[in-house]
């Protein structure tokens, strides 16, 4: 009897643990469609941010990239605190909500904190963990998208990159260096504010206990850096991944960087083949915008391009 139970109590150690391994290894998604209406879209906009805010998040700044598309950048202090606990974390402060007209729909959708806090290496996931169950709470969850059937768990994220050759999260691009934070900042500020690059300022996020501030920057330019450009030629999904935008500059003490474009468009599209699919969307429709996107934001950092 004795052997017995042993045996029933071995198995459900061996079940438990094979259930932990399953839920640390659960696939992650980039987008989380709330959502479907119809109706005027600033009003529905308007919504969503009474919504956000009375979920306790502060609405960081929002602009409409191109027609039929409204994007909410919004964050809050476990964000913010999530954002201080890593290294360059201050990509992950600011979560975007994005409100998008497709034919007679509107769709509302928002980015999942876990997935980018993966993707962004942050030491702590709870706050993002939590951040993800208030939006939920807040404007609901029909599904979550964005990696078509490619699988990727936290694992994956964390030594994330598109394919062999390309930049992974700490090789990121390099727009300008100062003496100090405050010169750095001052820089940022004067190039967004001038629109220099085709770049323009849609919110700013200062992270607490550090020397690290995040800008969210609308790129305008009608080229191959430009917002409406990028998004026309991949984001063509019945479900629009609008919640992708805006672009980030970060500032980490006199240091000026962005996300290099092939992993900062890649995280958001990482099962967007290179070639060819049967939307026509496809990275080699944006093989220019790179290079060019990294110009445009080393103009607005006032670096040398």
């Amino acid at each position: 009897m004795l052997g017995i139970m042993k045996k029933i109590m071995l198995s459900g150690v061996l079940m438990a643990v094979s259930m932990g391994s399953a839920f640390a290894e659960e696939a992650l998604k980039p987008f989380i469609l709330a959502y479907k209406t119809s109706g005027d879209l600033q009003a529905v906009a308007d919504e969503v941010e009474n919504k956000v805010k009375a979920a306790g998040f502060d609405i960081a700044g929002s602009y409409s990239p191109y027609d039929g598309a409204i994007v909410i950048a919004i964050t809050n202090d476990a964000l913010k605190k999530a954002a201080a606990s890593t290294e360059n974390g201050g990509y992950a402060a600011g979560q975007r909500v994005s409100v998008t007209k497709v034919g007679d729909e509107i769709q509302v959708s928002y980015t999942n904190p876990v997935y980018l806090a993966n993707a962004y290496r942050l030491e702590d996931t709870s706050d993002a963990e939590a951040a993800l169950k208030s939006l939920e709470g807040a404007l609901g969850k029909q599904q979550a998208f964005g990696t078509g059937d490619k699988q990727l768990t936290a694992k994956d994220l964390r030594k994330y990159h598109y394919m062999f050759g390309m930049e992974y999260f700490d090789d990121p691009s390099e727009l300008a260096e100062y003496d100090s934070y405050d010169e750095a900042i001052a820089a940022v500020e004067k190039g967004l504010a001038e629109g220099r690059g085709g770049a323009r300022k849609v919110y700013r996020i200062d992270i607490p206990g550090r020397e690290e501030t995040v800008f969210g920057v609308a790129l305008t330019d009608n080229g191959c850096s430009g917002d409406e450009y990028i998004m026309s030629r991949v984001d063509k999904a019945p479900i629009r991944s609008t919640a992708h935008l805006p672009y980030e500059i970060l500032v980490s003490g006199g240091d000026v960087y962005a996300l290099y474009a092939r992993f900062r468009i890649a995280i958001s599209w990482p099962h967007l083949p290179m070639i060819q699919s049967d939307t026509g969307a496809t990275f080699f429709n944006i093989m220019c915008a790179p290079n060019a996107i990294e110009e445009s934001l080393i103009e607005a950092a006032g670096g040398e391009v």
